[in-house]
């Protein structure tokens, strides 16, 4: 592998479509960027090395042995520490950050106070893993047998919140505690998987939203020493802002940062895990980013203005994310209309979401 004459080399843990998206943006600045499937073979490291990871856990293999404890592996202690729910709410409520009533669940005998001092209704997750709609469980006293003997200790129980809305906040930290922060984003979640994100600054709540969650992730970051981006998910409950989930890593929320920002989020976690000169990250107009998720790559959807697709080159198979569409506009009525351009190029699945994502424009 050759070594970058600018930079240090960037190998990435994991080699899917976040680990392939940090080497397109790293290719313009002379950033090599290397994604390693788990099960690559190992090799000799150049001393001049930066290592991250697409993913916050990944399998035991000799590869990610070696990578995973390598000194130069930047926030080594923090994935495992987010990977797991019941250390990363227990980092929350040291941080006296707002989040849903939770519990570890560790015996049957337990139920009783869950209903009564958590919520009727809770959401039970797997401490690790359980993204993307799988490995958690909507429990009430009426279903409670649905977790079993083999699950007690390995999950959480969370009140259910009857949110308003989703947002998420991607932002950045570098090695001198300096941050940089993108507009908050709203998303739609279906089945547990992000389809839609819209970001525009003229929401009637954004500014009380932005300052409250920049105050959130900062905090988080700052505890954690934290280098790079980071994402942050949270619940809108009235004026309130509950966080969700952490991803120690870039993120889907973030897709839309590759048109509609001066610095897309794969850049930014560059220029901070290498420490390079960084503006303010400025947004040029509304945008929008469809996922898209076990659909077929369909030729048409290149047939849209002000729009860009990213196709992962994935096998396409139920839930997968296979790609994304992000599109950018000054006017929204130009997005709302490329969004109807697209509309019959979308499986059926997709047309609810597309009406939420319009109705979020108008």
């Amino acid at each position: 592998m050759q070594q970058s004459s600018l930079y240090p080399t960037v190998y990435v843990l994991g080699n899917g479509q976040l680990g392939r998206m940090l080497r397109y943006a790293g290719a313009p600045l002379d950033i090599q960027v290397e994604p390693l499937a788990f099960n690559a073979p190992i090799f000799d490291l150049p001393k001049n090395v930066v290592i991250t990871a697409e993913i916050e856990r990944w399998e035991k293999t000799p590869l990610t042995e070696l990578l995973g404890n390598h000194p130069h592996f930047v926030n080594q202690r923090v994935f495992g520490l987010l990977a797991d729910r019941f250390t990363q709410k227990s980092l929350l409520d040291e941080l006296e950050l707002s989040t849903s009533p939770w519990c570890l669940l560790e015996n049957k005998a337990q139920w009783q106070s869950v209903f009564q001092n958590i919520g009727e209704k809770v959401v039970v997750k797997r401490r690790t893993g359980g993204y993307d709609g799988h490995g958690q469980w909507i429990i009430t006293n009426e279903n409670n047998t649905e977790i079993t003997d083999d699950l007690f200790g390995e999950v959480i129980a969370e009140q259910f919140i009857p949110f308003d809305d989703e947002v998420s906040l991607v932002g950045a930290r570098f090695k001198n505690g300096e941050k940089h922060f993108y507009p908050v984003t709203h998303n739609l979640q279906q089945n547990g998987i992000l389809r839609y994100s819209v970001m525009d600054t003229t929401f009637p709540q954004h500014a009380r939203q932005q300052t409250q969650a920049e105050m959130m992730l900062g905090k988080i970051m700052d505890k954690l020493n934290y280098v790079g981006v980071m994402a942050m998910e949270c619940f809108v409950v009235g004026d309130k802002l509950l966080i969700n989930e952490l991803a120690p890593r870039v993120h889907n929320s973030g897709h839309w940062t590759q048109l509609g920002c001066t610095i897309s989020q794969f850049e930014l976690h560059l220029r901070a895990l290498l420490d390079l000169p960084t503006p303010n990250l400025e947004t040029f107009a509304p945008s929008v980013m469809v996922n898209l998720i076990g659909t077929d790559h369909n030729s048409q959807w290149l047939n849209t203005e002000f729009a860009q697709l990213h196709w992962y080159g994935k096998e396409v198979r139920a839930g997968r994310k296979v790609g994304h569409i992000n599109l950018s506009h000054p006017n929204k009525s130009v997005i709302i209309q490329q969004l109807e351009k697209l509309r019959p190029t979308l499986p059926e699945d997709y047309q609810s979401g597309l009406d939420w994502t319009v109705a979020q424009l108008k």
